[in-house]
């Protein structure tokens, strides 16, 4: 058989990491997941990586998220009226108008009606089912209180889907704002002013600098404008690729937390979704550091993520959740204080879902601000370009009729 490397989490916490002799990198992960372990990566010993657990997550995306959401609220609700598991499947296997989504709920109900529990069927669709989800439901299967599980998973589906919807939808319209903005700039200098540069030339006299240097860039990006377009294409795929190093994301993340009102943004929005998975994961059962390895998953800030292992590890030594998480002060001090206000009052799992509802307010607010500045902004800047182009053009023909009147 052949030899593959994996590295996993024990369910205290510890890093494992090892060889293990298997038919594929698919036995690897099923070994260490029966053994009670969280894997992160099964490949090959000789090192081409193409058993690694991101590919294999991300080899089907048959269902969304909302086609999960809808999902889990279904069967939450069968459950909870008393079908069984296997009958609940079968109703669920009609609902779906998606072909691919009605084939991974008819796996799932095969895989459970030859007996593995729900949640090692949903663990076999690869990609549609987070780790999260899995682990949620292995513990309300060990708990007997599956439907309450779902239920509550659904709810913690629904908030987070609805704060990320709430972040596009806001950038959307100042993204469109700002990309109508610098087209019709483009459009300007490089249709409209250089139609004026035989007027001027016919003209004769002095032309004035601002003139000038508004006629050269028109003329150049009327030669030059897929020039532009490919130079702004290129520094945003060099940007991409630089990020991809570890070491400069981790720096570049750094940097973007420091920066005012939208770091301290992001943090928020980054400290929500931490907190909802962490208390949705505790209030179901799943031990502290578990949920820390875990919920790391949901924070697209990799300093912020960094900022959760070492949170982890100083947990694992015997320290508070708030306490271990302050030392990285990179996370809203009022989020610190609530999470230890839980940790003293026994009640964690309920502070940290509080801490998540109060800054899904905060940051929806803080959209709103952020957003309520932005559009006047880029229209009064627009306007200034505009109107700055104009008086570069006009500014010599009025010269000129004031001297010949």
């Amino acid at each position: 058989m052949p030899l593959f490397r994996y590295k996993a989490f024990s369910p205290a916490g510890d890093a494992l990491d090892g060889q293990m002799e298997a038919a594929s990198a698919e036995e690897v992960i099923a070994r260490l997941q029966d053994a009670g372990n969280i894997p992160v990566e099964a490949k090959p010993a000789d090192g081409d990586g193409s058993g690694s657990l991101l590919t294999l997550l991300t080899r089907r995306s048959d269902m969304g998220a909302g086609q999960v959401l809808q999902f889990t609220q279904q069967l939450a609700t069968l459950l909870g009226a008393g079908q069984p598991l296997d009958r609940a499947l079968q109703i669920l296997l009609d609902l779906p108008e998606s072909a691919k989504a009605r084939k991974v709920i008819e796996r799932v109900r095969e895989a459970v009606r030859g007996g593995a529990p729900l949640s090692q069927a949903l663990e076999q669709e690869h990609g549609v089912f987070s780790r999260l989800y899995v682990n949620m439901v292995r513990a309300g299967e060990v708990g007997g209180a599956l439907h309450e599980t779902l239920s509550r998973l659904a709810v913690y589906l629904e908030r987070s889907k609805a704060l990320r919807d709430g972040v596009f939808n806001a950038l959307i319209y100042p993204a469109i704002l700002i990309v109508l903005v610098l087209v019709s700039l483009l459009f300007l200098m490089g249709y409209v002013v250089p139609t004026f540069i035989p007027l001027l030339e016919d003209m004769g006299g002095e032309i004035p600098t601002l003139t000038s240097i508004v006629l050269g860039v028109g003329t150049f990006v009327q030669g030059w404008w897929w020039a532009v377009i490919v130079a702004v294409v290129l520094a945003v795929v060099f940007l991409r690729a630089q990020l991809k190093d570890p070491d400069k994301r981790l720096a570049f993340d750094a940097w973007v937390l420091q920066r005012g009102l939208f770091g301290s943004l992001v943090a928020r929005v980054e400290t929500a979704r931490l907190t909802r998975t962490l208390g949705t994961l505790a209030r179901n059962g799943v031990p502290l550091l578990t949920a820390l390895s875990i919920g790391r998953n949901v924070v697209g800030n990799t300093a912020l993520a960094a900022a959760v292992d070492e949170a982890a590890k100083d947990v694992k030594t015997g320290n508070g959740l708030a306490v271990s998480l302050g030392k990285s002060k990179r996370f809203p001090r009022m989020a610190l204080q609530m999470i230890q206000v839980g940790e003293e009052s026994g009640e964690l799992d309920t502070m940290l879902e509080r801490v998540a509802d109060t800054f899904d307010v905060e940051v929806k607010n803080a959209l709103d601000r952020l957003m309520a500045a932005i559009v006047p902004v880029v229209v009064i800047v627009m306007a200034f370009l505009i109107a700055l182009i104009m008086m570069a053009i006009l500014e010599p023909i009025f010269s000129l009729s004031n001297a010949m009147g």
